[in-house]
C-alpha cells in the first residue's frame, strides 16, 4: 500500500514538474515573441519615420518609397507577414472545431499566442499600409484595431474568471478555500507585518460593488490590479536598503530575499483572488457577451481583408 502511495506521489509531482516547465518554457517564448514584435515594428518604423511623416504628394520622391510604399518591397512582406499573422489569429477559434487540433498544447498557451498576434497584426499593417488607411484597406484595418483592443479586455476578463490546471472553471467555494488557505499563510508569515498588509489586501464592500454598473465595475478592477502592482512594490521597499531598492527599481522587481518574495508572493495571491471572488460576477458576464462583439468584428475584418487581397491581386499591385 505504501509502495503504491509512493509511486503516486512520485507521478504527481513529475506531472507537476512537466507542467511547471512546460508553463517556464511558455513564458520564455512568449516574452521573446514579444521582444521579436516590439524590434520589427519599431526597427521599421526609426528607418522609416522620415518617409512616414512626409505628404502624400512628397512620398514619391523620396529614395525610400520604392521599398516602404504598399507595394514596395518592404511593404508588400509586411502585407504578408500581416496575412500570415491573420491567418495564425484565426487558429485559435478553429482549435475548438478541430479535435486534431485542439489537442496540441495547452487552450491558455494558444489564446496567449492569438492576443500576441491580436496585438502585434495591426502595427506590422499600418507599416504596410505606411499609415494611409483609405477604402476597404482602411475600414478593415480599424475593424482589426478594434478587434484586437477587444481581445485585450477578454484576456484580462478570462484571467479574472479562476480556472484550476485543468482549464474547468472552479466554483466560488473552491475560490474561497483556497482564498481561505491564502490567508491562514499570511497570518503565519512573520516578514510582512499585518498592517503593511491591510493596504494591500483593502477592497469595497460586497454591497458596494453589487450597486456598480457593469462598466464601471470592470474599470474598478483594472484599477485595483494596477494599484496592486505599486502597493507590492512599497512593501518591498520597507524592507530594503536604498541600494536594493535602485536595484530592484523601486520595489517593481523581485529582490534576492527569499522569505519576502515568498510572503509577497502569498500577498499579491491572495489579494488577487479576493478581489476575483468579488467582482466574479461581473467577470462571468462582460466575458460571455465580449464574445457578442469580439466575433462579428473579427468575422466583419476577415471579409473585408479578402475582398482587398483580391482586389489588389486584380489590380495587378502583387
Amino acid at each position: 500500500m505504501s509502495a503504491n502511495a509512493t509511486a503516486t506521489a512520485r507521478l504527481a509531482t513529475a506531472t507537476v514538474n512537466r507542467v511547471h516547465d512546460a508553463d517556464k518554457g511558455h513564458r520564455v517564448r512568449l516574452f521573446l515573441g514579444y521582444v521579436m514584435a516590439v524590434a520589427l515594428v519599431a526597427g521599421i518604423f526609426a528607418y522609416g519615420f522620415n518617409y512616414y511623416t512626409l505628404d502624400s504628394t512628397e512620398r514619391p520622391f523620396s529614395p525610400k518609397h520604392a521599398l516602404l510604399k504598399p507595394s514596395g518591397a518592404i511593404g508588400v512582406k509586411l502585407g504578408m507577414l500581416g496575412l500570415g499573422m491573420f491567418l495564425c489569429i484565426f487558429l485559435y477559434p478553429l482549435r475548438k472545431r478541430w479535435g486534431w487540433l485542439g489537442r496540441q498544447g495547452s487552450s491558455r498557451h494558444w489564446l496567449d499566442n492569438h492576443v500576441l498576434l491580436g496585438i502585434a497584426a495591426p502595427f506590422v499593417i499600418a507599416l504596410h499600409a505606411a499609415f494611409k488607411f483609405r477604402g476597404f484597406a482602411g475600414i478593415a484595418f480599424w475593424i482589426m484595431v478594434a478587434v484586437s483592443l477587444s481581445g485585450v479586455i477578454g484576456r484580462y476578463l478570462y484571467g479574472q474568471i479562476p480556472r484550476s490546471l485543468n482549464a474547468a472553471e472552479l466554483s466560488l467555494k473552491e475560490v474561497q478555500d483556497i482564498q481561505a488557505k491564502l490567508g491562514t499563510q499570511l497570518a503565519e508569515q512573520r516578514v510582512l507585518p499585518q498592517s503593511d498588509l491591510r493596504s494591500l489586501l483593502s477592497l469595497p464592500s460586497a454591497e458596494r460593488v453589487r450597486k456598480l454598473p457593469t462598466v464601471v465595475a470592470l474599470v474598478y478592477m483594472m484599477l485595483l490590479d494596477l494599484s496592486r502592482v505599486f502597493k507590492i512594490a512599497n512593501l518591498r521597499r520597507r524592507h530594503l536598503s536604498f541600494g536594493e531598492q535602485f536595484l530592484a527599481l523601486g520595489g517593481l522587481l523581485k529582490t534576492n530575499h527569499p522569505d519576502l518574495e515568498r510572503a509577497v508572493n502569498v500577498a499579491r495571491e491572495e489579494a488577487s483572488i479576493a478581489k476575483r471572488v468579488l467582482f466574479l460576477s461581473y467577470s462571468q458576464k462582460v466575458f460571455h457577451l465580449w464574445h457578442v462583439v469580439h466575433r462579428p468584428f473579427s468575422y466583419t475584418f476577415a471579409l473585408l481583408a479578402i475582398v482587398h487581397i483580391v482586389l489588389v491581386v486584380m489590380m495587378g499591385y502583387f
